[in-house]
């Protein structure tokens, strides 16, 4: 267990804007692994942050931790229109990630938002608190250690599944069960559907579509991936998350076109293509895990 002046230390790294980006995300990613009261106050002190990227992340970093002590920051910051709405969006994700049914009336009110995504976003938590309610159950044998929206699809072949992830008629929240279902199965068969989903109208679905891609890591998807990333008239929320994801699957196709892109004309692009290539070399170094090496090096 972390010491108050180890989450301390890792905090003002986090908070400290003249640190390189990466290792601001190296120290959030520490304290999101450390938990507890200390490491979320000094995660909540950071959306005051010029990083529409960091704050983004500081926001899914506590919904992922699922503590209930994090509800009031991530309330403010949905409320909070002068935040941009890939933070805000994150912060309703987030609020629906730690499941207490006690937001599920501010949730609701945030699902007539006039901006679009954090609008859809809301939904998505409101369906997931209540299948919640109803008793639904995240099964424990997914590969994948992440608190997801929604929860895989029953048993169904990729082509089943991939039918229903492009039905843009069905509710979001059975398209993304369709989705987390074909992330589930792992092969080249529900990557190439997956990839399919990048041309849905949704910005946030396709955000969503990019994430998972990046947390199967099949090297399927790179083409896919690679055009978001430089269709410049896709979403920055979108072609972010495209960047992050060749990050995370880290072949060397993918390291010219992150490069390329540090000089993005937008800045929430710029970044993720910085911290991408920080991730993709310290995982191929091998010299410590991304998510918990800060720490390590301070201890």
């Amino acid at each position: 267990m972390a010491s108050v002046e180890q989450v301390s230390a890792v905090g003002q790294v986090l908070l400290d804007p003249k640190q390189e980006l990466a290792q601001r995300f190296r120290a959030l990613f520490t304290l999101r692994n450390i938990g507890g009261p200390e490491a979320i106050s000094w995660i909540g002190r950071g959306f005051c942050d010029e990083s529409a990227l960091l704050k983004h992340e500081l926001a899914y970093c506590l919904g992922q931790m699922q503590d209930a002590q994090a509800i009031p920051i991530l309330t403010a910051v949905l409320k909070d229109t002068q935040q941009e709405p890939m933070v805000r969006h994150e912060a309703g994700e987030a609020l629906g990630a730690i499941g207490d049914a006690s937001v599920l009336d501010l949730l609701t009110e945030y699902c007539q938002d006039p901006v679009t995504e954090v609008a859809e976003t809301c939904q998505l938590a409101v369906a997931r608190l209540q299948w919640l309610e109803s008793g639904g159950q995240f099964q424990d044998d997914s590969p994948y250690n992440s608190v997801d929206p929604a929860p895989p699809a029953p048993q169904k072949s990729s082509s089943e599944l991939r039918g229903i992830l492009l039905n843009e008629r069905l509710p979001l929240f059975e398209r993304y069960r369709a989705m987390f279902a074909l992330r589930n199965l792992g092969t080249e068969e529900a990557t190439l559907a997956l990839a399919d989903g990048l041309q849905c109208s949704s910005a946030l679905f396709r955000h969503e579509i990019g994430y998972v891609l990046g947390q199967m890591q099949h090297p399927a998807a790179v083409p896919a991936l690679t055009a978001a990333l430089e269709h410049p008239g896709e979403n920055p929320m979108v072609r972010h998350e495209a960047a992050e994801a060749l990050g995370s699957i880290g072949r060397q196709e993918c390291v010219g076109v992150l490069q390329r892109h540090q000089a993005d004309g937008e800045r929430v692009v710029q970044e993720s293509c910085v911290v991408a290539l920080d991730m993709l070399h310290y995982e191929n170094s091998q010299q410590f895990q991304y998510v918990d090496g800060l720490l390590r090096l301070q201890g």
